[in-house]
């Protein structure tokens, strides 16, 4: 295969909204095996001024996607459009062979996650899912202390996930397949996943809309328990109606832990450790996660490894937020049947690259914040 002999992957960007433009495309500086190539979009303006930006050749509209696949130009497409689109994309890219990072959550249903994994399979590609933070140093870090024991047996996971989401964001869109969960509450799930090591059995949810036209289509918040084999709780709120917070707590028989701004890309995160009553608090410098995610997508690629956080686990999260609606429809819990998952986070897969310095300047697009 050509991509050996270079030890580069050479990818398209698919979809160049905000966190493409200001995460994605200027992560591949920082990486050693990854190349942008290609950007797709149907915004002109977008497509001149960044591939001029980035010094970027091809470029193509939604309608010329399938050129970009058999074009012999790329590898592996990332891939950050609204939700609803990830199946499509995906499909049609394993069916030209290329690989596939796709950004979270994996899909809108379970059909659409079981179709992507049907299609890298039967073209023996690869695909992986974003969830950057299990390569990120805290989060992995936080597996191990709550692994080793240090807090006791695990019982308690508690977590809060919070940003204003101004009116007309993508995310408020509901046949964009936005929402609370699969926007933010799919952290909190993954990393109650992640931490407990295990699958949740059984979930209930409540959600609150005080009515602001911007939350005419989805849900202004979520509140969701999730319980675990051996009786331990889960439990968290994430809305787009609220202040800015990113924090989880883990509670075991002997201690706690607490990571505050657990799920930020940027910026700093910060552990507090309590331990019978003495608490030690440790700083993780800010690293530039996207590149990390490209760099290890690249590795699988190039030395034929199934990536981590796999279809499975896209999968997985997408069967809870589903049950999690259902119980928000039903207004009751809802068992739940997970797949196994036998491959988890270990703190072996941290990847540490410096942070983007450069906030670059975003064309026709904006934080979902309304920061353009």
């Amino acid at each position: 295969m050509a991509t050996n002999e270079k030890q580069k992957i050479r990818y398209a960007v698919v979809g160049l909204g905000w966190f493409a433009q200001d995460a994605a495309l200027p992560a591949f500086v920082h990486t050693d095996n990854s190349e942008l190539v290609a950007l797709v979009s149907d915004d002109p303006t977008k497509r001149e001024e960044l591939s001029k930006k980035y010094s970027i050749q091809h470029t193509y509209s939604y309608e010329e996607y399938e050129d970009c696949l058999t074009s012999g130009e790329i590898d592996a497409v990332y891939i950050a459009l609204p939700n609803h689109l990830h199946c499509d994309y995906t499909v049609r890219a394993a069916n030209q062979a290329i690989h596939v990072l796709c950004e979270k959550p994996m899909a809108v249903t379970e059909q659409e996650c079981e179709a992507m994994i049907k299609a890298v399979r039967d073209n023996n590609v690869k695909l992986m899912i974003a969830y950057r933070l299990h390569l990120e140093p805290a989060n992995l870090q936080a597996i191990e202390i709550v692994r080793s024991k240090q807090i006791g047996e695990p019982r308690i996971f508690n977590s809060v996930f919070t940003q204003q989401v101004e009116e007309g964001n993508v995310r408020l869109r509901e046949v964009a397949g936005g929402g609370t969960l699969d926007d933010i509450g799919i952290y909190c799930i993954n990393a109650a996943r992640y931490l407990f090591e295990d699958e949740p059995l059984e979930v209930f949810a409540v959600a609150a809309n005080k009515g602001e036209q911007r939350f005419s289509e989805v849900e202004e918040m979520t509140s969701a328990i999730l319980r675990f084999p051996n009786e331990r709780l889960a439990s968290f709120t994430c809305s787009f109606g609220a202040a800015k917070v990113s924090t989880y707590q883990v509670v075991g028989t002997k201690g706690d832990l607490r990571a505050e701004s657990a799920y930020t890309w940027q910026g700093r995160l910060k552990h507090y450790l309590t331990i019978n009553g003495e608490t030690q608090e440790r700083a993780f410098d800010a690293h530039d996660q996207l590149a990390a995610e490209f760099t290890y997508f690249s590795d699988c690629i190039l030395q034929d490894k199934d990536p981590e956080p796999s279809g499975m686990e896209g999968l997985n999260d997408v069967r809870i937020i589903q049950a999690l609606y259902q119980s928000i429809e039903k207004s009751q819990p809802v068992k739940i049947q997970t797949l196994d998952r036998h491959q988890r986070p270990t703190s072996a897969q941290a990847i540490e690259h410096p942070p983007v310095e450069e906030k670059p300047d975003l064309v026709n697009a904006a934080s979902p914040g309304g920061k353009s």
